[in-house]
């Protein structure tokens, strides 16, 4: 603890507005973390149909498309702090929505899944703008990495002790209980989200022109083509394993389990790659990620049962660390370099996100087919291990994106930090 203290003092001068933006972040992660999941096993239990999860999450990631681009606009015109409050708002209207429907979730799975699908879209459209102002070059490599770490933490902690909970109640009282607490913890949130100063930003909306933008920058075409193949691993692999680990085991307190192992290890590992990680070796450590990405997909070939995915479960959370703080950093260090950043930001950041919810969308959709044509039991493993090599393309793209100076890239930063810490 006092090595994480001492590099925490040593890497930032923790200013008040990223703390609090990291407070946001963490209550977000343990909320979400908290009975996202169960929310599928619950869906789960009423239909035992693997088309009804996929149509749930389907809703939610066509919903959060086009959330986004509603999102962008409103920031545009109001302070981005109450579109962050606006999508903590619809998240705990999703969970009180699952408290009130109760036993019929499964029947209103569509509508579940698009209210999920417009609090990701507001949350993450102001929470990522918010990043991009507040985070500087030197610091963001640090912000990716802590944030990680809050987020791993989180899932370390929310799913274990709503699998105790749920297994130690009877009946539906322990779902209800989590979704309670979730709500709760989204509450906190909002509170916490009038202490940040205002942040309002001038302009007109222009998202068709910065979705063209792509045709004249190769780096931003290329980070979002990475996006996109992105987006196609996590859409099937955000619902599947939650329910594979449930069916083996019939415990969620064996799928809390399951997601101590992959949080516990991304812990230390976020932390290491905050550390060691440098921009200079982004590319690399991305290729090195996607490689034990890939070959954690193969193990759905041979036959499953709890230590199989126990070990899935480690080698993913050694892997996302490793990619995910360059990554990201790699990502917003392209929108710092593109034109008409400073005024654009939230354009850029609307777009990303279509790109990376079109490929979730796609494979889901992809999905849903195959489901219908072919048993989905069977061809659920062939899907995971296509599916389960979008990061090798990713890198790919990434490995082709060249920066400009370093002190270019302050300079733009610095000068639109500074223009929003002075309104």
């Amino acid at each position: 603890m006092r090595a994480i203290r001492e590099f925490i003092n040593r890497k930032m001068d923790m200013n008040r507005e990223l703390l609090l933006l990291l407070v946001i972040g963490g209550l977000y992660s343990l909320g979400i973390f908290l009975s996202n999941t169960f929310v599928n096993i619950y869906i789960w239990k009423q239909s035992g149909d693997y088309v009804t999860i996929a149509v749930y999450n389907l809703a939610t990631y066509i919903f959060q498309a086009f959330s986004f681009i509603f999102a962008g606009r409103l920031a545009k015109k109001v302070d981005r702090i109450i579109v962050l409050r606006l999508g903590v708002i619809f998240l705990a209207l999703f969970f009180l929505t699952v408290l009130i429907i109760g036993t019929h979730a499964s029947t209103y799975n569509f509508l579940l899944g698009s209210l999920l699908g417009i609090g990701y879209g507001f949350y993450w459209l102001a929470f990522n703008v918010l990043t991009f102002e507040i985070t500087e070059p030197e610091t963001r490599d640090f912000f990716n990495g802590f944030f990680g770490i809050m987020q791993s933490f989180g899932g370390m902690v929310g799913p274990l002790l709503a699998g105790i909970i749920i297994s130690n109640m009877k009946a539906n009282v322990g779902y209800t209980t989590i979704f309670t607490i979730s709500l709760f913890l989204f509450i906190c949130s909002v509170a916490i989200s009038f202490l940040l100063k205002r942040r309002s930003a001038a302009g007109s909306y222009q998202f068709v022109q910065v979705l063209k933008e792509r045709k004249h920058n190769k780096n931003w075409q290329r980070i979002l083509n990475a996006h996109f193949f992105q987006g196609l691993r996590e859409g099937v692999f955000a619902f599947i394993i939650s329910i594979w680990v449930f069916v083996l085991t019939q415990s969620e307190f064996a799928l809390g389990i399951f997601n101590l192992y992959l949080s516990g290890i991304s812990i230390i590992l976020y932390f290491i790659a905050t550390k060691y990680i440098k921009p200079a070796s982004r590319k690399k450590a991305i290729l090195i990620g996607s490689i034990l990405l890939c070959i954690s997909s193969f193990i759905f070939l041979f036959p499953i049962d709890f230590k199989f995915l126990i070990l899935y479960a480690i080698i993913i959370g050694i892997a996302y660390p490793i990619i995910n703080v360059p990554y990201v950093s790699m990502t917003y260090d392209v929108i710092g370099n593109a034109r008409n950043a400073k005024e654009l930001r939230i354009e850029y950041i609307v777009v990303r996100e279509l790109f990376l919810n079109g490929g979730r969308t796609l494979s889901i959709a992809i999905f849903i087919l195959v489901a219908h044509l072919y048993t989905a039991v069977k061809v659920i493993p062939i899907i995971l291990v296509v599916f389960g090599t979008a990061h090798l393309v990713i890198y790919l793209f990434v490995r082709n994106i060249y920066l400009g100076s370093n002190k270019k890239r302050e300079i733009l930063i610095k000068e639109q930090i500074t223009d929003e810490k002075d309104r």
